[in-house]
């Protein structure tokens, strides 16, 4: 065995007090999971899972915080690039300059701030629930978060929309160690959140889609710096799903919406790089989604269990557009629930390790964040309870867990935590999703210790 220095021999006693003090609080619990719900471990709440599935939350008494566990381990095929280089994901500085596809150092702001951060809250960051975009501040989540998202509509002005927004972030920074990514749905169209005096009506994408792409990106800087003002961090869209002509009434998620930029993968496609980049600039969080698209379904995830795209395959043109966002540097990319035979016969996109890790992870070199569809509301996941639909999707290799529903906050956390505790594959899962999570709110300016000037940021 070789010999270690005095402060290799450090960590790996912390490493050591960290496992057992992890072990300590599963055995110790039985049928309860600890949740520290601060950086300081002063406040906690015990989660109670019945053999339903469902959970429920109580304060218990503070005590120490449980030490967080030793930086995620280095997996035998480094990832890669949205360039294809064997890197991981690119950022984008506070300043909205990309910087080059080059992997984050050792001591890189997202990976210290992974590094200070507990289990709990870890776990915490691959949860994005939602609150009232109305009135966002009035149902700010308890638990540890990575992000919230702005359901429903809001009249509000900026300013209002920014006192509510800064208001979740200091709850959430609080008990999750880091600010929050702050969601909205801001397509355009149908689909436009923020509805306020300070928000312009913003043309559906179809619309969008028929100015220049130099229009297109300065359109989108315009739309993309009033939410930046509002505290916005991410926009869950553009939306790079293909609907073939004559198709769209046939296609109700999408075509019969207008939420598609064209009917061709290269229109599309050039579309998505307009806004990607225009957000980008902005200094606005970009989510593509549906992958691998919804533009063929007749049915809609949201109302129906039965969304299937059986046409899709690996090498399939409509990907392109999506392929186009990956170049362009996107911040994140956005899993259907819908169902491709061809990909993976079965299980939906969302909870499918051949469509999340195999197709879009590997194959299309996609190393960053990447967003559940709604894993609440959706009638496409209700088979799948609660708790095992974020456990399921965090396997598959997905980050972010998306849920609508405030209340099912407890469940998965307490799934998480629960598989956390019986696996280490997984345990070393989570810190890798957290990690993804963690480097797009460093590429956002986010996290505290690009002010302190750690390298990487």
């Amino acid at each position: 065995m070789a010999s270690t220095t005095p402060g290799a021999s450090r960590r790996l006693k912390s490493m050591q007090r960290a496992r057992f003090a992890f072990g300590l609080s599963v055995l110790s619990l039985a049928s309860c999971i600890l949740v520290s719900c601060s950086s300081g471990g002063t406040d906690a709440v015990t989660v109670t899972v019945t053999s339903t599935g469902t959970a429920t939350a109580a304060p218990i008494s503070s005590g120490p915080a449980i030490p967080a566990s030793a930086s995620p381990p280095t997996t035998a095929k480094t990832p890669t690039s949205r360039t294809g280089t064997t890197t991981s994901p690119p950022t984008t500085s506070r300043t909205g300059t990309r910087s080059s596809a080059t992997a984050p150092a050792p001591g890189s702001c997202a990976q210290a701030a992974l590094d200070s951060l507990t289990p709990a809250q870890r776990i915490g960051q691959l949860l994005m629930v939602g609150v009232a975009a109305a009135d966002p501040a009035a149902s700010m989540p308890k638990l540890p978060v990575g992000g919230v998202f702005l359901s429903g509509r809001s009249t509000s002005s900026a300013d209002a929309v920014l006192a509510g927004v800064k208001a979740i972030q200091n709850s959430v920074t609080r008990t999750s160690g880091v600010p929050a990514q702050v969601a909205v749905d801001q397509e355009g169209g149908y689909v436009q959140s923020l509805r306020g005096p300070d928000f312009p009506a913003i043309p559906t994408a179809l619309e969008q889609g028929r100015l220049d792409a130099a229009e297109l990106h300065d359109a989108t800087v315009r739309w993309a710096k009033g939410l930046v003002q509002a505290g916005i961090t991410l926009d869950l869209a553009p939306v790079a799903d293909v609907v073939p002509a004559g198709t769209e009434q046939q296609n109700p998620p999408i075509g019969g919406q207008d939420r598609q930029y064209g009917s061709t993968p290269q229109s599309v496609g050039d579309s998505v790089v307009a806004v990607v980049d225009g957000m980008l600039d902005a200094k606005l969080g970009s989510t593509v989604k549906h992958f691998p698209g919804l533009g063929r379904v007749t049915e809609n995830t949201d109302t129906s269990a039965n969304a299937v795209d059986d046409q899709t395959t690996a090498d399939d043109v409509a990907l392109q557009p999506f392929r186009a966002a990956i170049s362009a540097r996107t911040t994140a990319v956005m899993i259907s629930s819908a169902t491709y035979p061809q990909l993976d016969p079965d299980h939906p996109a969302v909870f499918s390790t051949k469509i999340i890790t195999g197709l879009l992870r590997t194959r299309m070199h996609f190393g960053a964040l990447v967003i559940s569809d709604d894993l609440g509301s959706a009638v496409a996941v209700q088979a799948t309870p609660v708790g095992q639909r974020a456990v399921d999707f965090v396997t598959a290799g997905g980050d972010l867990v998306l849920t609508v529903q405030p209340t099912d906050l407890v469940p998965m956390t307490a799934a998480l935590t629960s598989a956390a505790a019986r696996s280490v594959t997984f345990r070393a899962r989570v810190d890798a999703a957290a990690l993804h999570v963690l480097q797009s709110k460093q590429s956002l300016g986010l996290l505290p210790c690009i002010r302190a000037g750690v390298p990487g940021s």
